[in-house]
C-alpha cells in the first residue's frame, strides 16, 4: 500500500490516505540516542521492509530505511526495523507507521513543553506531540517505544529522575488523550568489560519499578548485548536483537491485557 502525505511545520497533513480495507498501527520512537540508533548502516539495513513506513523529515512518509532518525548527523542502525518484522509476523496485514521523536543526548529534563534542546535543533516534547497529531488520522496510535536514561544517569540528575520520568509518561497520555498508551522501554545498556555507575544502576532500578508500578508499561531486557566501539550506544546486531525483544515484550504487554 502506499501511505502519503505532507507534514509541515508540525500541523499540516494531507488528506491521502491508506485503503479502508488495510489497518495503519503507528508507534513514536521517542528517547535518546540508543532509540535514535547509532549502529553502522550497511545495505540490508537499507532494503525496504514491505507494510514499514516512517515519517521522514520534510514530512512525507517513506520506507523505513536506516536511519530512520534526523536527530542528529551520525543517526544509524536503530531497533525499528527488527521490531517491524517481529510485529508484522504477530500482526499480518497491517501496516506500521513509525514516527521518529528520539533526540541524542537529551535528559527528561528536556522533554517538557517549551523546552528547546541545542544539540538537535528542537523541541523533543512538542516536536514528538506535533508529529503524532499531524498523523494520527491516518491510522491507530498503538503505543510508544522509548530508551532513555543515560543522561541522566548521572549525579545531580538521578535523585529526580524517577518523578520526571513518571510526569513525562503521564503528560503524554494526556496530551495524547491516550490514558492506556501502552509503552516499552529498554534498559540501559549492560556492556561487558565497562563498570557500571551507581547512578546508571539506579537508572535501571528506577525503570523496572516505573513499569512494576503500571501495567500498561514494560520494560525490556539489555542483558547480553553489545556496545560499539564508544562503550555508550548498542551496535547494530544488538539493536536488531533489542528490537526483537521490544516486539515480544509488546506482544507479552498485550496478551496480560486479554487475559
Amino acid at each position: 500500500m502506499l501511505l502519503v502525505g505532507v507534514w509541515s511545520g508540525c500541523t499540516n497533513t494531507s488528506s491521502v490516505r491508506p485503503s479502508s480495507a488495510e489497518e495503519v498501527h503507528l508507534f513514536l520512537l521517542a528517547g535518546q540516542s540508543n532509540m535514535a540508533g547509532r549502529g553502522i548502516v550497511t545495505a540490508d539495513h537499507r532494503d525496504p521492509i514491505p507494510g514499514v513506513m516512517a515519517l521522514r523529515q520534510d514530512g512525507s512518509w517513506g520506507p523505513a530505511l536506516d536511519p530512520i532518525h534526523w536527530d542528529k548527523g551520525v543517526a544509524g542502525v536503530g531497533m525499528a526495523r527488527s521490531f517491524a518484522r517481529a510485529y508484522l509476523r504477530d500482526n499480518p496485514g497491517v501496516t506500521i507507521g513509525f514516527i521518529p521523536a528520539a533526540c541524542g543526548g537529551s535528559s527528561v529534563e528536556v522533554w517538557a513543553p517549551g523546552i528547546y534542546f541545542e544539540p538537535t535543533g528542537g523541541f523533543p516534547y512538542d516536536d514528538a506531540i506535533a508529529r503524532v497529531r499531524a498523523v494520527r488520522s491516518r491510522g491507530k496510535l498503538m503505543g510508544m517505544l522509548w530508551h532513555q536514561g543515560e543522561a541522566d544517569g548521572n549525579p545531580g540528575r538521578v535523585d529526580h529522575y524517577a518523578e520526571r520520568l513518571t510526569e513525562l509518561f503521564a503528560r503524554f497520555r494526556r496530551d495524547l488523550v491516550a490514558p492506556n498508551l501502552p509503552i516499552v522501554m529498554g534498559q540501559l545498556g549492560q556492556f561487558p568489560g565497562k563498570p557500571v555507575k551507581p547512578e546508571r544502576m539506579r537508572v535501571n532500578d528506577i525503570h523496572r519499578k516505573v513499569a512494576a508500578d503500571d501495567p500498561r508499561i514494560t520494560l525490556v531486557s539489555s542483558a547480553g548485548l553489545s556496545a560499539k566501539d564508544d562503550m555508550v550506544h548498542f551496535n547494530a546486531s544488538s539493536l536488531d536483537e533489542f528490537g526483537e525483544r521490544y516486539a515480544r515484550a509488546w506482544r507479552e504487554l498485550q496478551d496480560s491485557e486479554s487475559r
